[in-house]
């Protein structure tokens, strides 16, 4: 999972990402393609 200050540009880099917002954190997923995920630090 990759950790990162800002997600904007992680978000476009596969179609299927999901921004989600958990616990107060915020979320990339991507179901089919999990290398994508990622976490706002």
């Amino acid at each position: 999972m990759k950790i990162k200050n800002s997600l904007k540009a992680l978000m476009n880099r596969h179609r299927d990402n999901r921004m989600v917002r958990r616990k107060g954190r915020v979320f990339i997923i991507n179901k089919k393609n999990p290398r994508f995920k990622a976490r706002q630090g």
